[in-house]
């Protein structure tokens, strides 16, 4: 008898010492659960074996089975107190069921009960309990001939053997969820330090900057038209250059063309090409930007600028491909990608009557808005050390930038953009006394940027296009407007409007003077200053403001000895 009892207590050592080997050479429970229970089968009089645990939704399903065909498995599903298996976990307390026939609440989803007829078969169910918490169930039957069997030693060795379950649940768990937190911190910083994307020669690490980085590295391996819009000095023809150098086309030509440096005749020659003896002194054949870059990239900047009859013209090529030269009457086919810039408000345009909406409608393919400087002002710091380095690299200076320099810098509204700060870089960096670039070498600090005077200029896209014939004829005393803080007083009386005294101009090619509604001459000079003043001191504007020619302006400025604002 005592032999007896020391080889039982030897035998259920060995389960214990196996089963928890087997639980700890892996993480994956299904796995080392089934490997347990299939020894236990074999080292007990045990037939059948399976664990299921508790889901969050108070679902029971199988974790693993051995004894049990796949279908057999796949019925393994109880709802909490459903069945022996559902109240155990419900209650958390053991059960032995000496014969399962004889039980009212077994379910026999796995059909136990009809294996053996005639003799009984009992079931033992005990909880997988772990940090207080039921965490699932684990069952057994055998066969109990005569339900003579007692299962107290049984019942122990299973209570053991879910104990050491539990503890390898928790840890699968704990183990997973630090597993998915360290996970979710590797990309949290993977996508952190993730550069990200970048153009050469264009600085913008700012949540708008890198919205267009992304949209021209969609764009550009297309040949789609692109229409690049925004403020003048945003880098709109930089984004051209990138949208060409990173497309298929990147080994062809690329050929800018700004036109509103042309008028309209020169513009058709320049884009189209002419034929020896078109006009005169057309003495040969000439290719032009279409031709030009016929296989590559054609772009088109201040596309706002055309007249409506060059805009019916220039249609026809973007719909056909093709067009003819100025005198010629041979079509030219041609395989371009165009991509155009504008920074004047196209659909307000088309509402008015100043740009053809079929036109509109062709080139707005893709559109790519640039955000002006101001609304990225944490790109600003580097873009001026970009613009330094440069100026040190050419003029072999070492030329640096303080704090306060660099807040000055953040601080700006600048109207005139990125091309304004490059020339305040450039033109603090040589005006300095010494290596260091303080806040107080700034023009502003000493009232001499002309930025405050740039705020006073009204922008042309900022109101309704005023034609010339509603300009009252009757004089109109302007009156200064108040000086900004720390603007002197030259520079606010400098940006009063003279006295206007007429509303319409037109000039002769040969000298006449500009005249108003009524044919009088009178204010020629007021009504040049007003239109220059209004566009920002760019002739060509000007030119169309007063419906001239830019020649005419010109010969009209030059007459009246008025100096052209360099800003």
């Amino acid at each position: 008898m005592i032999n007896a009892q020391a080889m039982e207590s030897r035998r259920e050592l060995n389960a214990i010492y196996e089963v928890s080997k087997t639980l700890g050479t892996s993480l994956d429970v299904s796995k080392t659960f089934r490997e347990a229970l299939n020894y236990l089968l074999h080292a007990f009089d045990w037939r059948r074996a399976f664990v299921v645990l508790g889901e969050p939704e108070g679902r029971l399903s199988g974790l693993c089975a051995v004894g049990l065909t796949r279908e057999e498995q796949q019925r393994l599903q109880f709802q909490t107190g459903e069945g022996i298996v559902g109240r155990v976990y419900a209650n958390g307390i053991q059960v032995i069921v000496p014969d399962v026939r004889s039980e009212p609440l077994f379910l026999n989803r796995t059909g136990g009960a009809d294996q053996s007829p005639g003799i009984a078969v009992a079931m033992l169910v005990t909880p997988i309990r772990a940090d207080r918490k039921t965490m699932g169930v684990l069952a057994i039957d055998c066969l109990n001939p005569g339900e003579k069997r007692g299962f107290s030693n049984d019942l122990q060795m299973l209570k053991m053997v879910a104990t050491l379950m539990g503890q390898a649940l928790l840890l699968n768990r704990s183990v997973s969820v630090a597993h998915d937190n360290l996970q979710d911190e590797v990309r949290r910083m993977h996508k952190a330090l993730k550069p990200g994307k970048q153009i050469p020669q264009v600085v913008g690490a700012s949540a708008p900057m890198q919205e267009v980085f992304s949209q021209v590295h969609k764009v550009a391996p297309t040949r789609t038209t692109v229409l690049i819009r925004g403020e003048s000095g945003t880098g709109k023809e930089l984004i051209a250059r990138a949208l060409h150098n990173m497309s298929q086309r990147k080994n062809e030509v690329f050929v800018s063309l700004n036109c509103a440096a042309l008028s309209e005749s020169l513009l058709e020659s320049e884009l189209f090409g002419h034929e020896k003896g078109a006009f005169t002194g057309a003495q040969a054949t000439r290719k032009g930007r279409f031709e030009l870059s016929h296989g590559g990239t054609l772009f088109l900047d201040e596309i706002g600028e055309i007249s409506m009859s060059f805009q019916a013209k220039l249609l026809r090529v973007l719909q056909e491909r093709e067009f003819e030269r100025v005198g010629g009457t041979t079509p030219v086919k041609v395989d371009v990608r165009l991509i155009l810039a504008t920074n004047r408000n196209l659909e307000r345009m088309v509402k008015a009557g100043e740009f053809r909406a079929d036109l509109y409608y062709r080139i707005n393919v893709v559109n790519i808005q640039l955000p002006p400087l101001r609304e990225r002002r944490e790109d600003i710091p580097a873009m001026a050390q970009f613009f330094l380095d440069r100026f040190n690299r050419e003029n072999e200076r070492k030329a640096q930038f303080s704090p306060d320099a660099l807040r000055v810098l953040t601080s700006c509204y600048w109207p005139g953009n990125v091309r304004e700060l490059e020339n305040c870089v450039e033109r603090t960096a040589t005006m300095a006394h010494n290596d260091t670039i303080t806040d107080l070498a700034f023009p502003c600090k000493g009232d001499r940027c002309l930025t405050q005077v740039l705020h006073h200029v009204e922008r042309e896209d900022a109101v309704t296009p005023m034609r010339i014939a509603d300009i009252p004829v009757v004089e109109v005393p302007m009156v200064a407007p108040a000086a900004q803080p720390g603007t002197p007083p030259s520079a606010a009386a400098a940006v009063a409007p003279p006295v206007v005294t007429a509303a319409d101009a037109a000039a002769t090619e040969n000298g006449a003077s500009v005249a108003d509604n009524d044919g009088k001459p009178e204010g020629e000079r007021e009504r040049l200053i007003w239109a220059m003043e209004r566009c920002g001191w760019v002739q060509a504007k000007a030119a169309r403001l007063l419906k001239i020619s830019p020649r005419q302006m010109g010969y009209a400025l030059q007459k009246n000895g008025i100096e052209v604002r360099k800003f």
